[in-house]
């Protein structure tokens, strides 16, 4: 039996992060042939710098005219929702806003690692859990480069996450306000909520017992006030409640699926799509054997909406917007990830993910000419 698995998946957290940050900080990436890069490179990583202007200025538009310089409209900052900056302006108050950022980062790293560890226990024992989480501490390689730059995913997954163990655990008042905080970090948190309100309406048909329904689900109303609570921010420091949809050409939602492959959009901008019909493929199949194991359970409803969700998506990045699915996918194929020829792939596989990496966050940079504001 492995001695306080989550105090040492914390330490390998930390030292991960540490050990891919130190490759910039002493510029090793123009040694094994990348462009000159520094730490730079990854405070300015999209979309870190958004919420450093968000975690100093909030949404005041004069604020961030007078102080910041990027090219983004002001009407786009509302995008971003106010609980990654709020993190970074709590500990801006002790460090540089860029470190204040990564070490918000690497606190969402572990609370997400931990949040999956305990979820993963539900399900396996204490050393496939271990060795599952180690995985997913650098698969999805999409995923591991959001645990190194200024984002909310790791916040938002693993309040995600969180709000699904402590339900599955019928503590529904903890749940719901894991839920209410995920909505806080990222506006497809609202998901969660229409999976619970699946969830509830499918037990409501079969037991046609409408109170003790709503003595169980109606604590996830907050979730919707948390929406509601974050648009009144945007009314009082912008004067819009509907900032968020007026954020300018920021949603890539359409009416019809895959549309990323027929897109002209900017934001695609090439045919090298191939990989995203294998990223579907993986996360279809995965929730296909959720279903076949757990049938309507918030363990399959939840990826499965947010599956449909992103299918409707037309970005490059479908990798990204499908990062809340992968924890449920590491469920689906738990058995078969923690075989030994699968986790011998994974170790021939992390220097391709570390090299991925690197070469992402160098190229996926916005254009900062002057850094004075962001070390103030």
């Amino acid at each position: 039996m492995l001695k306080r698995p989550k105090l040492l998946l914390s330490l390998i957290t930390i030292l991960v992060s540490l050990f891919f940050w130190g490759f910039f900080y002493l510029n090793l990436p123009v040694r094994i042939g990348f462009p000159s890069s520094n730490l730079l490179s990854v405070y300015a990583n999209y979309d870190g710098p958004n919420y450093m202007i968000i975690a100093k200025c909030g949404y005041n538009s004069d604020c961030i005219r007078s102080q910041f310089s990027l090219p983004q409209p002001l009407e786009y900052y509302p995008a971003h929702l106010p609980g990654y900056p709020l993190i970074i302006r709590i500990f801006s108050y002790i460090f540089t806003s860029t470190q204040a950022m990564l070490f918000a980062t690497l606190l969402g790293s572990i609370f997400l690692t931990l949040s999956f560890y305990q979820l993963l226990n539900l399900f396996f024992n204490t050393k496939k859990s271990f060795c599952l989480t180690l995985i997913f501490l650098f698969f999805p390689a999409r995923l591991f480069i959001l645990r190194q730059i200024g984002a909310p995913e790791t916040w938002f997954l693993g309040f995600t996450i969180a709000s699904i163990y402590h339900f599955k655990k019928q503590k529904y008042l903890v749940s719901a306000l894991m839920a209410a905080l995920a909505q806080f970090f990222k506006s497809p948190g609202i998901i969660l909520f229409a999976a619970y309100f699946f969830v509830a309406l499918t037990e409501f048909l079969k037991t046609k017992k409408i109170i003790p329904v709503l003595n169980k689900y109606i604590y996830y109303l907050l979730v919707p006030i948390t929406a509601i609570m974050v648009f009144s921010l945007y009314q009082l420091q912008t004067g819009d409640f509907w900032a968020y949809f007026h954020s300018g050409d920021n949603f890539h939602l359409s009416f019809l699926p895959y549309t990323v492959f027929i897109s002209n959009r900017s934001w695609i901008n090439t045919i090298w799509l191939e990989d995203v019909i294998y990223i579907y493929l993986i996360a279809y199949f995965g929730v296909y054997k959720l279903y076949k194991k757990f049938k309507l359970d918030i363990l399959v409803v939840y990826p499965a909406l947010f599956l449909l969700a992103t299918i409707m998506v037309a970005h490059r990045d479908i990798s990204r917007y499908l990062a809340p699915v992968y924890p449920f996918l590491f469920i689906a194929y738990g058995k078969t990830l923690n075989s030994k020829p699968l986790k011998t792939i994974f170790i021939l596989l992390l220097p391709a993910i570390f090299l991925y990496a690197l070469n992402f966050i160098i190229g996926n940079t916005a254009p900062i000419a002057d850094w004075t504001p962001y070390f103030n």
